[in-house]
């Protein structure tokens, strides 16, 4: 194990910058998919317009932001192991922001299957004010990874 970890080692910035790059992709699919679900509020279920954010919203999922978290979970944690990390109390908190994150992810895949079942019952106000959630995690998590308050 240590030997792979040796290996793995020497390729921390690749891992880094792909992590990085799965972040920014998941975090903008994240800012804008409630926004989409702002205007789509807008729309008669089963207009064309109705059925085009459908289109915008399951390519954004689909194409976007599934693969990104997914990207961010495998190369995270590998980031952790590697640097061993994983021990410092800001990595930790971090990590619980972005469960949190995960929670929102979760939760606006159960709205777009409402939209695309035109069965949404929220409105477009509830939509514009759940969008700052991700926003306000992202700040967080940025002055935990940059500042590193707790040790580091």
């Amino acid at each position: 194990m240590d030997e792979l970890r040796n290996n793995l080692a020497n390729y921390i910035d690749w891992f880094l910058a792909f992590h990085i790059i799965a972040v920014i992709a998941w975090m903008s699919g994240m800012l804008y998919l409630p926004r989409l679900f702002v205007y789509h509020t807008e729309t008669v279920p089963g207009s064309e317009a109705s059925e085009r954010f459908k289109l915008m919203e399951r390519r954004l999922l689909r194409g976007i932001i599934n693969p990104a978290m997914i990207a961010v979970w495998i190369l995270g944690p590998l980031l952790a192991w590697l640097t061993g990390a994983y021990l410092d109390t800001w990595l930790q908190i971090k990590f619980a922001l972005v469960v949190v994150m995960s929670g929102m992810h979760g939760f606006f895949v159960r709205c777009w299957r409402d939209f695309e079942a035109d069965r949404n019952t929220r409105s477009a106000r509830f939509y514009r004010i759940v969008n700052e959630v991700p926003a306000v995690l992202m700040v967080l998590i940025v002055i935990l990874v940059v500042v590193k308050p707790f040790g580091g």
